[in-house]
C-alpha cells in the first residue's frame, strides 16, 4: 500500500525539515507515488500522477497568473502535493505567495512549506525506499492470494470454502448473494449472523456502483460482482469498514473469479441457491445451529421467511439406481424442478438435497390459511416436472423451528414406505400408509426381524437353495386375498402349476394355507420383511 502524505511527513528525514501544512489539512490521505524534485515552472508533461513536487521556489513566476497556471498544470497530472523548501526565494520566516495558495486551495492540492534547509535527495530516498517496499510487499501477498485461490480453484473447492477462506484472510464478514440481493452464503468471521444477516435485502440494495468492484463508505461494504463471459450472476461482499485495503480488494476480486471460474466448470453439481437451502435445512434437521434464532436468520436472508409461519418437512424419494455423474445430475435436476414447483405455485420453500435420493422441501405457508389445497396443487406440479418415479412425502405441520426435524424424520419414513407402494398418489402422508407405515417404523426393532424369520424363514432358505420363488408365489395368493385363481393369473401361471407351489409352501413352512389367522401372519411377515430390506447401501441395520 503506497503512503499517505501524512505518513510521508512523518519520515525523520522530513520530519527534519520542519514541515509546515500551509493548504490542505485535510487532504493529507492522498497517497504518493513517487517524489520528484523540479526547479521548473513547466514541469507536467514530465509527471504521472501521485508525485510530491519539492522545490526551492526558485524557478516560480513573480504574476499571480503565472503561479496559477503553475498550479493548474500540477493539478491536471494529479499530483499528490507541493513541498517548498523556504530561505532561497522566499525568505525563512516569510509566508507563501497568496496566488499560489489560492490556486492550490480551489485545486485541492495540498502545499507544505519546510522550514529548515534539507537536502532533497535524503528526502526522495527515504521517500522512494519506503514506497519500492510497500510496493513489494504488494507483490509478495498479491503472488500469495494467488498461490491460495490457485489452489482452491485446482482443488475444486467449494464456495463455502472460498468464502470461508476469505473471511480467515481478511478478519471480515463476508456474504456472497444474488442478483435478487438474497444471501446464498455467508462467514461471520465470529459475529452475530443476526447483526451481519439483519435487513440484509433492503440494505444490499442501496449499495450500487459503475465498476466492477465498488466501496460504499456508509455501510462499509466493499462490494465486486461475480461472473464470467458477460453474464454476472452474483455479488460477493466484505464488511470491512470506511477505509478497505488494496489488499483487502485484490482478495475479495480474487475470490470473486475463483467463484466464477467454479460455477463454470460446475456441470453436474448443485446450483449455489440449492447448496445454500440444502445447508439450512440440514443445520435445522441435525441440529448444528446452537440458536434457533440463527436458523430463521439465514433463511430470511435468501428470502424465505420462517418465523410466524406455519412450517412443513417434505421429502421427494427417488427410485434407487444409477452412480456417479449420472446420479448427481439426476438429482439436481429433480431439486431444481422441484424448487420450480414451488416458485410456479407460490409457496416459499427452502429446496435441497438431503442425500444421493432425497431431495427435501421446508415449507414456510402463512399461519390460519388450510394449507392442503397448496399442497395438492404443489404435488401435482412436482410430479409434471419430475415425473410418476419419485413419490412427494409430507410430515406434520409445525410453527417451531424446533419441531421441523421430526417432520422430516416422518417426511423420510413415508416417503421410503410409499416407494414400494404399488399405486403412486401425488402425495402421502403417514395415515396414508396404514399397516406399512406402522411396520416401517420399527423395522430396526430385533423383535419384528425376529418375527419375520420365525413365519418366512424356512421358505426364504428354501427359495436361496433351490433358485425358486415360493415366497413371491405366496406374495400372491396373499394380495389376492386367497383367491387361487386370482392370483394365478397375476403370478402368470396355469391353475394347476399355481396349485402345486402352494401346496410346496404349506409343506415348508408347515402352515395351512386355508386358516386366515395363519394367512394373516403370513401376509404381515412379508409386509415386515419388506421394510426390514428397505435400506440404503451402507445404512445401518
Amino acid at each position: 500500500m503506497l503512503p499517505t502524505l501524512a505518513e510521508v511527513l512523518r519520515i525523520p528525514v522530513v520530519e527534519r525539515a520542519r514541515p509546515r501544512v500551509v493548504v490542505g489539512e485535510d487532504l493529507l490521505g492522498v497517497t504518493v507515488r513517487w517524489v520528484h524534485i523540479a526547479e521548473v515552472t513547466d514541469l507536467a508533461h514530465l509527471l504521472r500522477g501521485g508525485e510530491l513536487v519539492l522545490t526551492t521556489g526558485i524557478a516560480m513566476p513573480d504574476s499571480p497568473g503565472a503561479l496559477r497556471r503553475y498550479v493548474e498544470d500540477l493539478a491536471s497530472v494529479g499530483v499528490s502535493g507541493i513541498a517548498v523548501e523556504l530561505g532561497r526565494k522566499y525568505g525563512a520566516e516569510s509566508e507563501l505567495p497568496r496566488a499560489l495558495l489560492e490556486a492550490a486551495r480551489e485545486a485541492h492540492i495540498p502545499v507544505i512549506a519546510l522550514d529548515r534547509e534539507t537536502r532533497f535527495v535524503e528526502i526522495t530516498e527515504a521517500v522512494h525506499v519506503r514506497v519500492v517496499n510497500e510496493q513489494l510487499d504488494e507483490l509478495r501477498e498479491s503472488e500469495r492470494l494467488h498461490e491460495v485461490f490457485t489452489r482452491l480453484s485446482v482443488e475444486g473447492a467449494r464456495p463455502e470454502h472460498v468464502l470461508r477462506e476469505v473471511a480467515r484472510l481478511s478478519e471480515c464478514p463476508v456474504v456472497l448473494e444474488n442478483l435478487n440481493h438474497q444471501v446464498l452464503l455467508c462467514e461471520v468471521a465470529g459475529e452475530q449472523p443476526e447483526a451481519v444477516l439483519a435487513s440484509w435485502e433492503g440494505r444490499s440494495r442501496t449499495v450500487r456502483g459503475g465498476g466492477r468492484t465498488v466501496h460504499d463508505t456508509t455501510m462499509g461494504w466493499l462490494v465486486t460482482m461475480v461472473g464470467a463471459r458477460g453474464q454476472d450472476w452474483g455479488r460477493l461482499v466484505l464488511i470491512c469498514g470506511a477505509s478497505p485495503s488494496p489488499r483487502q480488494s485484490m482478495l475479495l476480486e480474487r475470490a470473486a473469479t475463483t467463484l466464477a471460474l467454479g460455477r463454470l466448470l460446475e456441470r453436474h453439481q448443485e446450483s449455489l441457491e440449492r447448496q445454500t437451502h440444502r445447508t439450512i435445512i440440514a443445520g435445522i434437521v441435525d441440529r448444528s445451529y446452537s440458536d434457533p434464532q440463527e436458523a430463521l436468520v439465514r433463511a430470511r436472508a435468501v428470502g424465505v421467511p420462517l418465523d410466524g409461519r406455519a412450517l412443513s418437512g417434505l421429502v421427494l424419494r427417488l427410485p434407487e439406481g444409477g452412480t456417479g455423474l449420472a446420479a448427481q445430475a439426476r438429482l439436481s435436476d429433480t431439486a431444481e424442478a422441484t424448487a420450480r414447483a414451488c416458485r410456479e405455485v407460490r409457496l416459499p420453500a427452502l429446496v435441497g438435497s438431503l442425500d444421493d435420493v432425497r431431495v427435501g422441501i421446508l415449507l414456510a405457508l402463512p399461519q390460519g390459511q388450510d394449507p392442503e389445497p397448496r399442497l395438492q396443487r404443489l404435488a401435482e406440479r412436482v410430479r409434471e416436472l419430475v415425473g410418476t418415479g419419485p413419490v412427494l412425502a409430507a410430515g406434520s405441520h409445525t410453527d417451531d423451528i424446533r419441531e421441523v426435524r421430526r417432520s422430516f424424520l416422518e417426511a423420510r419414513q413415508v416417503g421410503d414406505v410409499a416407494l414400494h407402494r404399488p399405486e403412486r398418489r401425488p402425495l402421502y402422508r403417514l395415515p396414508d400408509l396404514h399397516l406399512r407405515g406402522l411396520l416401517h417404523l420399527f423395522r430396526d426393532d430385533e423383535r419384528l426381524q425376529t418375527y419375520v424369520e420365525r413365519e418366512l424363514g424356512p421358505l426364504l432358505a428354501y427359495d436361496a437353495r433351490h433358485g425358486s420363488d415360493l415366497t413371491e408365489m405366496l406374495r400372491h395368493y396373499l394380495e389376492a386375498g386367497r383367491n387361487k385363481a386370482l392370483a394365478a393369473t397375476s403370478a402368470h401361471l396355469s391353475r394347476p402349476a399355481f396349485y402345486e407351489r402352494l401346496r410346496r409352501i404349506a409343506r415348508v413352512l408347515g402352515a395351512d394355507l386355508d386358516s386366515v389367522e395363519t394367512c394373516l401372519s403370513l401376509h404381515v411377515a412379508l409386509m415386515s420383511l419388506d421394510s426390514v430390506r428397505d435400506r440404503l447401501p451402507g445404512e445401518a441395520p
